[in-house]
């Protein structure tokens, strides 16, 4: 009798030049079996996702060359699907740019310093609306 595969783990692309906090978010969520990708710059993580299917985003606004506000609408432009699926991390939410920016986009944003659980907490509901939308597709 022959058994279904295993479930493809669900990938997360963190998108951070903070080398160390890349390393915490990529142990923690290997431990908690997803797939993860990892980019310390806007460039790198723009060219993983052209060969590379990410279910959820961790995207840092400030990042060495480029906003991490200007990639998010570089990536929703070229992969509209990824919209909702894209959170912004950040020290900074109350500052005017990135408040009058958030009211303008749908985004979740995950303010540093967050814990991980919160992290694992906005993933699951992604892939969980994930799920629901597609079961409702089919």
């Amino acid at each position: 009798m022959m058994t279904a595969p295993p479930p493809k783990p669900a990938t997360v692309l963190i998108v951070d030049d903070e080398a160390a906090l890349r390393r915490v978010l990529e142990r923690y969520l290997e431990r908690h079996g997803y797939r993860v990708l990892s980019a310390g710059t806007a460039e790198a993580a723009y060219e993983l996702l052209a060969t590379e299917q990410a279910d959820a985003l961790l995207l840092d606004i400030h990042l060495p060359t480029m906003s991490g506000l200007a990639l998010y609408l570089a990536i929703i432009h070229r992969w509209p699907a990824l919209e909702g699926h894209i959170a912004i991390m950040t020290g900074d939410s109350e500052a005017q740019e990135v408040r009058s920016w958030l009211e303008h986009h749908r985004c979740a944003v995950l303010r540093k310093p967050f814990n991980l659980t919160q992290v694992m907490d906005w993933i699951a509901l992604v892939l969980q609306q994930d799920r629901q939308s597609g079961a409702m597709d089919a």
